[in-house]
């Protein structure tokens, strides 16, 4: 599975810039309203983890997707189903919000 730490997600971004990375928010509702997470250089779609299925036609196969959730662990499952189902390009934010607000920018509240 590829993974992203939190410090390479900029990088990463601002490597892709020429394409649209989709930052995919597997989160429920009131964690996406707890701390939103929102970067330059991508578009943020949030999805929760159970909808995935049913809606994993909204997500493009030709552009870069990163998934994130709270610590990670969602958002993994989310990646190896999107692998598993023709997704070449998909990448699991390893530590999800938490590290992001902890290692990153503490301005995203940490729950």
């Amino acid at each position: 599975m590829n993974a992203l730490h939190v410090h390479e997600l900029k990088p990463f971004l601002e490597a892709q810039a020429g394409r649209q990375t989709l930052l995919l928010d597997v989160r429920e509702d009131w964690e996406v309203a707890l701390a939103p997470l929102q970067l330059p250089g991508a578009e943020t779609r949030h999805i929760p983890m159970g909808d995935i299925p049913a809606r994993r036609a909204e997500l493009s196969t030709s552009q870069p997707v990163i998934a994130f959730c709270h610590h990670g662990m969602r958002s993994a499952q989310v990646v190896a189903f999107l692998s598993q189902h023709g997704h070449p390009e998909v990448y699991n934010l390893a530590g999800g919000t938490h590290a992001w607000s902890t290692l990153v920018d503490p301005s995203v509240p940490c729950y």
